[in-house]
């Protein structure tokens, strides 16, 4: 009996050692929940990368998304996956798309010798210097973007680089249903 009072513990954890691995398994690891979709985008006030004075994210991207969503992307020069997403992140500018870069964690000459290096996506850049507006924002790393509406409300969030595919599913979770 007593030897197994002293099972039961081990039995437990082997229990919940197996119910993890099958979660973590079936998991897209892209795919990042977000308490953040359908509430207002976190109003963090971060200066601009030229210097300019500190603005309102959610303010800016509710002026820009008047003609239609916006996409806040978080990026980095030292992120390699940030890279890979330039070319797609060139393309929705040339498709009109209003993307707002925010430079998480970076610093501002490395920041824009990146966008020299790989091309200017965005509309604004704005400094993110202390990581404090992605910790609003909730951010698990960079790259990572979200869909902005007009009313300032978070419409979507990918985690990882933007592919062509992976920017139309984002840019699709903003348009009505029909």
């Amino acid at each position: 009996m007593k030897r197994l009072l002293a099972l039961i513990p081990l039995i437990a954890l082997a229990a919940l050692a197996v119910m993890f691995a099958v979660k973590s398994l079936n998991r897209d690891p892209h795919i990042i929940p977000d308490a953040m979709v359908g509430k207002p985008a976190p109003a963090s006030t971060l200066p601009g990368l030229a210097g300019e004075a500190p603005r309102s994210v959610r303010q800016l991207a509710m002026t820009q998304a008047a003609g239609g969503p916006v996409i806040v992307n978080f990026f980095a020069s030292w992120c390699v996956p940030c890279l890979q997403e330039a070319p797609t992140l060139m393309a929705l500018k040339a498709q009109g798309v209003r993307v707002i870069g925010i430079a998480y964690e970076d610093d501002p000459a490395a920041s824009a010798a990146f966008l020299r290096r790989t091309g200017n996506p965005y509309s604004d850049v704005l400094v993110d210097r202390d990581g404090r507006a992605g910790v609003e924002f909730g951010i698990s790393g960079v790259p990572e973007s979200y869909l902005i509406g007009p009313d300032g409300k978070i419409l979507g969030k990918f985690g990882g680089p933007l592919m062509p595919d992976t920017a139309e599913a984002l840019l699709e979770s903003g348009r009505p249903a029909r």
